[in-house]
Parts: C-alpha cells; sequence; structure tokens
C-alpha cells in the first residue's frame, strides 16, 4: 500500500512554518508528523504539498494510494481503520476528510462521490501554530511510549541526580552530565548522540533530538522539544524548536515555536503573558487578522531563517515571517512579515540576495549546502509575503 500525507485545510492556519515545508514536516513530540505516521504503518511515506515545494519534498504516486490529512496524529484505532480502506471509501468525521483512498488527489468537492466511512474514535489534530506547543506535552508523552516500549536506556553517568529515573532514555551516544533531571511531570528523551552539559536543570518532558545540545547551565522545563543539531541555553519553557536552530545564551523562551534555521541572540526574550492576563491574540495568516488563541499563555512564533539579534524583546503572542532580521532596541510590532529587515523603529525588506548570503554561511556551519531548491522556495516566499510588506 502507498501511504501519502496531504496538505489539508489546516495548511495556511499553520503558516509561517508551512511557508518552507509541507504539513507532514511540522515536528512536535519527538518527531514529525510524517515520521510518526511512518512508525505507526512501517512505510516511508511522501507528501502532496504546494507546487512550489514539490522539488524538495516529490511526491510518489502509485496506480492506487491512500492520502492522509497530514495535520492528524495516527492511533492505533485510526491507523486500523485506514489500512482497511477499499477504492473509493473516504474517512470522515464531523466534515473533516481525514483519509480516503484513489488513484490521484482530489478535492473535497471530488470526494462527494466516495463511500463515506464516519470514525468514531478521537485522535489529536494539530489545527493552529500554538497547538504545536500547547499539545506537545500529551504528544511528546505518547512518542516516549511508543519508542522506548520494550526497550532499555543507555546507561546514564552517576554524576547526575535523577528522580523517576524510569522516564529517563538515552538512545545510542546520547550524554548527560553533573546535572538534575526530574522526570516527574513528563518523560526525559535523549535522541541519538545529543547532549546535555554540565549544570543543567531539566524538567520533564523533554525531547532532545538527535545531535542537539543543551549548553551548560540550561533551564529547560514544560514539556519542549529541541529538534535535530539545535543547541539551546537559558531558560526554556513548554517550547518546540523544529531543528538546526539556536537559542545558544541566556534569555527566556517560552510558550514558543521556531522554525529551522533560526537563532536568537544573547539575553534575548519573549513575553508569553499579557499584563492584564488576558487571552491572547496572535496573527492568522489564513483570515489576514489577529485571532483568539483562548490562550493565556502564548509567546513566540519564528518562521525558518529568521534572526534576532542580543537583547531583543518580543511581545506576547508575535508572529515572525521567514527569513526576517530583527536587530534594533525595543519591542517590534506583534506581526513582522517574511523578509523584513529592522525592529521597533521600523523595517525595511530584506532582499533575498543579502538574506541568502546569510543563510549560506549559517547551513554551511552545520554541514548542509544552502542549494537553488531552497534558494527557490525562499524566493518564492519573497513573492508570495510581499502584500504584507509596506515598505
Amino acid at each position: 500500500m502507498n501511504y501519502i500525507l496531504f496538505d489539508g485545510p489546516q495548511r495556511d492556519y499553520l503558516l509561517p512554518f508551512t511557508f518552507t515545508r509541507p504539513v507532514s514536516e511540522i515536528r512536535v513530540g519527538i518527531m514529525t508528523l510524517r515520521e510518526r505516521w511512518e512508525v505507526f504503518l512501517g512505510v516511508s511515506m511522501t507528501s502532496y504539498t504546494e507546487d512550489y515545494l514539490n522539488v524538495k519534498y516529490p511526491i510518489h504516486l502509485e496506480d492506487l494510494n491512500v492520502f492522509i490529512d497530514a495535520s492528524i496524529l495516527p492511533t492505533l484505532e485510526l491507523v486500523k481503520a485506514v489500512s482497511i480502506l477499499k477504492i473509493g471509501d473516504v474517512l470522515i468525521v464531523n466534515e473533516l476528510v481525514i483519509a480516503y483512498y484513489g488513484s490521484e488527489p482530489k478535492s473535497v468537492e471530488q470526494l462527494s462521490e466516495f463511500n463515506r466511512i464516519e470514525f468514531e474514535s478521537t485522535f489529536v489534530q494539530i489545527k493552529n501554530t500554538w497547538n504545536i506547543f500547547e499539545k506537545n506535552a500529551e504528544i511528546l508523552q505518547s512518542d516516549f511510549d511508543f519508542l522506548t516500549k520494550g526497550r532499555t536506556s543507555q546507561p546514564i553517568s552517576k554524576t547526575n541526580r535523577l528522580i523517576h529515573s524510569e522516564r529517563i532514555f538515552l538512545e545510542e551516544g546520547a550524554k548527560v552530565e553533573f546535572s538534575i533531571l526530574n522526570a516527574t511531570d513528563g518523560p526525559i528523551y535523549l535522541g541519538k548522540n545529543s547532549e546535555i552539559w554540565e549544570g543543567s536543570l531539566i524538567r520533564g518532558g523533554l525531547a532532545l533530538c538527535e545531535h542537539a545540545i543543551v549548553k551548560m547551565g540550561g533551564k529547560l522545563y514544560g514539556a519542549t522539544t529541541i529538534g535535530p543539531y539545535s543547541k539551546v541555553c537559558g531558560e526554556i519553557s513548554n517550547s518546540v524548536i523544529f531543528g538546526y536552530s539556536s537559542k545558544g545564551h541566556e534569555g527566556y523562551l517560552g510558550n514558543a515555536v521556531l522554525g529551522e534555521w533560526c537563532n536568537i541572540g544573547a539575553d534575548s526574550n519573549n513575553s508569553n503573558l499579557k499584563n492584564n492576563y488576558a487571552k491572547v491574540r496572535l496573527w492568522n495568516y489564513a483570515t489576514e487578522s489577529f485571532e483568539q488563541t483562548g490562550l493565556q499563555f502564548c509567546g513566540l512564533m519564528m518562521g525558518d531563517h529568521s534572526k534576532a539579534a542580543i537583547n531583543t524583546m518580543f511581545n506576547t503572542g508575535t508572529v515572525i515571517g521567514v527569513n526576517s532580521n530583527i536587530y534594533v532596541p525595543g519591542f517590534p510590532r506583534n506581526f513582522v512579515p517574511s523578509f523584513s529587515w529592522g525592529g521597533a523603529s521600523g523595517f525595511t525588506s530584506y532582499l533575498p540576495e543579502k538574506a541568502f548570503e546569510a543563510a549560506k554561511v549559517m547551513m554551511a556551519r552545520k554541514g548542509v549546502e544552502f542549494d537553488d531548491v531552497e534558494a527557490n522556495i525562499l524566493q518564492h516566499v519573497f513573492k508570495i509575503t510581499e502584500k504584507w510588506r509596506m515598505y
């Protein structure tokens, strides 16, 4: 059976992160949405996404395929329901298309002729950007249970102080020394070749993914995910970093989501709670307006390749697009469009030629080439986000 994850109607609600990736490549818990479906189904999967992303994320079509909404997380019940679909079946809950079995991608209207099957069990869906950190504790626990079941952790150095060591798991090559790991409130998972340096205070849940590093004295808590090849320090609470990003110094990051290739300068902070304790509104690309999240705690959303200089301050509920550079004192506004350069005193356009120079250097530092595929994606993002730049 050939399974394909498609970008459903939630794609626009997951911008700016889906400007540069299919929905399936969003990381939450320990894995990406695609990786989670792959381990549940035991097969490799591809994505059906926007045309300009196809070169980097090519789709593999066969004569018959099962298409699954990438924003929905698998459960055993859902995997069973999907795996027994027959040609012309569509799996639905409350008019939401979960999956369908056919020869090619279909619109919702085209699926009206399919045989409807109602799914009656529960599942988790990532509908909005803030769901990524809001649901991280639940998903991280589920991932931890699934990935570690029947397995034994690598030995943990006796220099550490452990609380609930049975909920702490180190993959091959993972290291931690002279730190406190408290898994009372959630599991602690260290991926392959990840490392926690001396003097760190870790309160689960935590997912430290492959080759990620917590530098000396890091303070992480509140169901936090640090994606592959990222490097962090300071205080981080209930946040998700997709990968290859750096928050390498002191400063606070809370109830936040960072994409890939981001950099947060030393002593930078985001607010995650309004002074009047009101619920937080967040910029919504789908409606092109600020929408209520229903959350009292909501911090920073930062798209791929964006950067913040030292001592940058972000207001509660700030959205930064792709490839923006924030570098002047004061609080920038709560929505900064992609390819913006500046800060509280104003912005200019960050032209792709200049932005690409920085991207090449940053990616090379981690052994990754900035190629034409990446450049073409970012060039397309520059064009489609032009309407939000008033400079």
